[in-house]
C-alpha cells in the first residue's frame, strides 16, 4: 500500500497546523494543545473546544494523529484523552512548514523587504 501524499492536504487549516506542531513535542490532551497554542502565538490563535475537538477528530480520521490508551499521566485526570503524532502526521507537518517557509522566503525577497 502506498503511503498517502502529505502535499495533497496542503495548505493545512490553522487549527491542524497548531495541533500537529504541539504533538511534535510529544503526546498531549486537548486542553494542553489549546494552552500551548495560545502561548506559542501570544494569544493570537485560540482553539475553541468545537474547533479543537473537530480538528482532532479530522486528524485522527486522516491518520495524522492517534489516540493513546492508558498512557496518560497517572496523576492527571483520567478522563483526558491523549493524542500522539503518527509518521504521516510528522510528514504532513514537515510539508506544511516547508510550504510556509517558501512563502516567507518569497516575501523577504520582495521589494517590500528591500529585495530585487
Amino acid at each position: 500500500m502506498t503511503p498517502p501524499d502529505p502535499h495533497a492536504h496542503l495548505p493545512l487549516k490553522t487549527a491542524w497546523f497548531h495541533i500537529l506542531l504541539t504533538l511534535a513535542d510529544g503526546p498531549a490532551h486537548g486542553y494542553a494543545i489549546r494552552e500551548q497554542t495560545e502561548g506559542r502565538t501570544d494569544g493570537a490563535v485560540t482553539l475553541w473546544p468545537a474547533t479543537l475537538y473537530g480538528a482532532l477528530r479530522d486528524l485522527e480520521e486522516l491518520g495524522a494523529i492517534e489516540p493513546l490508551q492508558g498512557d496518560a499521566d497517572p496523576d492527571d485526570d483520567q478522563r483526558r484523552r491523549y493524542h500522539a503524532l503518527t509518521s504521516f502526521g510528522a510528514a504532513l507537518l514537515r510539508a506544511e512548514t516547508e510550504r510556509l517557509q517558501g512563502l516567507v522566503d518569497a516575501a523577504r525577497a520582495s521589494r517590500a523587504w528591500g529585495g530585487t
